[in-house]
């Protein structure tokens, strides 16, 4: 296996991506693999180590190449920083195809609350202007992820929205502060277009950090525009759940009937992608 750490992008040397990949040897010969790079949550204010190495460990096991996205967090996660990073990312990856054993046609971008917002504008952002200027000469498409999975993810800036993720991406102190333009530009369902790649979303209907709201308004959004997608709602559970198993529980109490969204993510992943 290859694990490496490095860095993205020169403007923000905190924003790093840890590689968790098979390699061929003398006596393994793997083909290039599909991908996961998981964007750990934490309200853009810190990033959840539940939900970053445990996650990788557990694609891993089912066949696919890792990566974890460590972005920019608190001051430094303002704008459309997060946003360049994921794309960033995805384009040194697929530039990097070879060595990291990686089948270019099939990178699948994994959030989680805050992660999954960014996991979500990696497939509704990653064509826009702000975005393109930082990733050079390359192919228009390089930084579309083939499509995202997004757990309790937060979407909306609205009635819904956890607010505190949209005032760290808008720069401002409270959400008081929040402008309807903030509010517009950070809520993904309004960026949704034929463009948007297809998602894999789950939340749990008691959640009472990020709304079940927010996970129903981009299937909405997706499914307004024709873009396929699968959603489960969990009945019981709290916010943050990651893989909802002893592993990733010392914080959030598991709850194990919803431990079996990986599998399901990964059926929903091979059925559709190979």
């Amino acid at each position: 296996m290859l694990y490496e750490t490095v860095q993205i992008w020169d403007k923000h040397p905190e924003a790093t991506l840890t590689s968790y990949v098979l390699t061929s040897d003398d006596e393994l010969r793997y083909p290039p693999l599909p991908t996961v790079l998981v964007c750990p949550g934490g309200g853009y204010s810190y990033l959840s180590s539940r939900e970053a190495e445990p996650i990788a460990i557990q694609f891993l096991k089912e066949g696919y190449n890792v990566f974890v996205l460590m972005y920019s967090v608190g001051a430094g996660a303002v704008d459309y920083t997060p946003a360049i990073e994921v794309a960033l990312a995805i384009k040194y990856i697929r530039d990097n195809a070879e060595k990291y054993n990686v089948d270019p046609d099939r990178l699948f971008t994994c959030g989680f609350s805050a992660g999954g917002h960014l996991a979500a504008s990696s497939g509704v952002f990653w064509k826009h202007p702000a975005v393109r200027a930082e990733l050079g000469d390359c192919p228009v498409d390089i930084a579309r992820p083939t499509a995202t999975i997004l757990s309790y993810p937060v979407i909306t800036g609205g009635e819904f929205a956890h607010k505190n993720s949209i005032c760290r991406l808008a720069g401002r102190a409270d959400k008081s502060e929040l402008t309807e333009e903030d509010i517009y530009k950070f809520s993904l369902e309004n960026h949704v277009d034929t463009d948007t790649p297809p998602a894999f979303l789950w939340h749990t209907f008691e959640d009472q950090v990020v709304p079940v709201q927010n996970s129903l308004m981009y299937a909405s959004a997706l499914r307004e525009k024709n873009v396929p997608f699968e959603l489960h709602i969990f009945p019981k559970g709290p916010h943050g759940l990651a893989l909802s198993n002893d592993l990733t529980g010392a914080n959030v109490k598991p709850v194990p009937h919803c431990a079996c969204w990986v599998e399901l993510a990964v059926k929903w992943l091979r059925d559709f992608f190979g």
